[in-house]
């Protein structure tokens, strides 16, 4: 089946749109969600190598000479990269190159910081874009975010890069697909405004 079959594109981002709809809040996403993997790859510079069982490299070689360590910062970049690209392959090849690019350049900043300056980049970088997307949902978009952790994490860096990629060019995974996700939001915006609390019952 793969993961193209068992995730449905159009439902995930659909639903991710609409928790997204002002502005505001999608520029705050599209500033921060990035800046979140990113400091994660970071903190994970210092991890130990995952693949030293199974792959034969000399101790100095041409990774290594350069700060880059296949540890679990390299396979979470990968698992995101992967994922990307099935859901995607063009798109998603932009983001697999991203993700490849934030590691490259968290390993070198982590291997300049040290693990001490290190953990506090990571602990503050965490901290701010959190704390940016929390101010898009409750102050402009006036709609607690998502629940879904799986979205949250895995997807979101995904989505800001079509939502960036879908406002500069038009672009879309493939055709009719931008209309049937604007149904779709419009249908779950309808469904949600009709359970929220008007303010005569306020």
């Amino acid at each position: 089946m793969g993961i193209k079959g068992m995730i449905d594109l159009e439902k995930h981002y659909s639903f991710y749109g609409a928790y997204h709809r002002h502005r505001v809040n999608v520029l705050m996403h599209t500033l921060f969600v990035w800046p979140l993997l990113f400091s994660f790859l970071v903190l994970f510079y210092f991890t130990p190598p995952v693949f030293s069982r199974f792959l034969s490299l000399p101790p100095e070689n041409l990774l290594t000479s350069h700060g880059l360590v296949l540890n679990f910062g390299f396979l979470l970049a990968l698992i995101y990269a992967v994922t990307y690209v099935c859901l995607d392959w063009k798109a998603g090849s932009l983001a697999a190159l991203l993700c490849f690019a934030f590691w490259v350049g968290a390993s070198l900043l982590a291997q300049q910081l040290g693990f001490s300056l290190a953990w506090k980049f990571f602990l503050a970088s965490q901290v701010i874009c959190w704390a940016g997307q929390s101010i898009g949902h409750g102050v402009f978009e006036k709609r607690a975010p998502s629940s879904n952790m799986a979205q949250a994490f895995v997807m979101a860096p995904y989505f800001v890069l079509l939502e960036v990629l879908q406002t500069i060019c038009g672009y879309e995974p493939y055709p009719g697909f931008n209309r049937s996700v604007e149904l779709k939001i419009e249908a779950e915006m309808k469904q949600w405004q009709s359970k929220a609390p008007s303010k005569k019952d306020a």
